[in-house]
């Protein structure tokens, strides 16, 4: 698969404190790659370095397949940025504001307002930036980082303060790109969203990375040992995963029928915590 993103022995450090250390992945065009940690651990600093915005102290980075301190300017017109430091003009409308962005990146007018729709602006596309509340600016700016249907995007905590339901459009929104062919990189400490979002996934803490891959495939490797059986009559019958295990559960339900029959895997969350002894929040 051709790399879209590829970092090597990164590190960085502020003030003497180490905010990455020998940080090293890759991620694959076509993929959404799920950057995953709590507030602190150095998602923001990660996007930072791989838009230019600050330079490593170590290592190597590379986007597009070139290092990332020789790309021109014709490469950065093909990613999209939803970061901290994106931002609106407080005196525009939400449609003057995506309208000007589409003026500057070349891009029809029809595309704003398919994403006034797509982000749930529909109602407020005439209200001025400054009586947006901070949700509705979150939705402003990530259609801002779409509207040119970037090749490569980077979202830091894209539905942060979104309700369900507008986080369920853009979830949507965020396939739709992805299947016209936008490698996503998302950092978030939503594990749930990763979950249904992400091809692979890091889990990041104090600044390293301690495990990657898809979310079912580590949802296995840390799994119990242990299947459970629900049975007609509301027993629960647990045994090994092995044929033992599985003789075992036929024996104790006898004639009554078994309802289904599961695994114990975690979900990412728990999966954060037994492998960094960190909890999300």
């Amino acid at each position: 698969m051709e790399e879209q993103i590829t970092m090597r022995g990164v590190g960085i450090s502020f003030g003497g404190a180490q905010a990455l250390r020998d940080l090293t992945f890759s991620v694959g065009r076509g993929e959404i790659f799920g950057f995953l940690g709590p507030s602190g651990a150095g998602k923001t600093t990660t996007i930072k370095l791989l838009t230019r915005q600050l330079t490593a102290d170590e290592g190597e980075i590379g986007v597009f397949g070139e290092p990332v301190e020789k790309l021109a300017g014709g490469a950065f017109r093909r990613i999209g940025v939803l970061s901290d430091n994106s931002g609106v003009y407080e005196r525009l409308t939400v449609q003057q504001n995506l309208e000007l962005l589409a003026q500057l990146r070349g891009v029809d007018k029809a595309r704003v307002q398919e994403l006034i729709e797509a982000v749930g602006l529909a109602d407020a596309r005439g209200k001025t930036a400054k009586k947006l509340s901070r949700g509705m600016r979150q939705r402003v700016m990530l259609a801002g980082a779409v509207l040119h249907r970037p090749q490569l995007l980077f979202l830091d905590e894209p539905t942060a303060s979104l309700d369900p339901g507008t986080t369920a459009g853009i979830h949507a929104l965020l396939r739709q790109l992805n299947a016209q062919g936008t490698t996503i990189f998302l950092t978030t400490h939503d594990m749930e969203e990763a979950d249904k979002l992400c091809g692979r996934v890091a889990f990041l803490h104090h600044g390293h990375i301690e495990e990657c891959g898809a979310p079912e495939e580590l949802k296995l490797k840390y799994a119990k040992n242990e299947i459970v059986a629900l049975l007609a009559d509301g027993r629960r019958v647990s045994a090994e995963k092995t044929a033992e295990g599985l003789d075992r559960i036929r024996r104790a339900a006898g004639s009554c029928a078994i309802l289904s029959v599961h695994s114990q895997e975690p979900d990412l969350e728990e999966l954060f915590l037994q492998v960094t002894g960190r909890k999300l929040a």
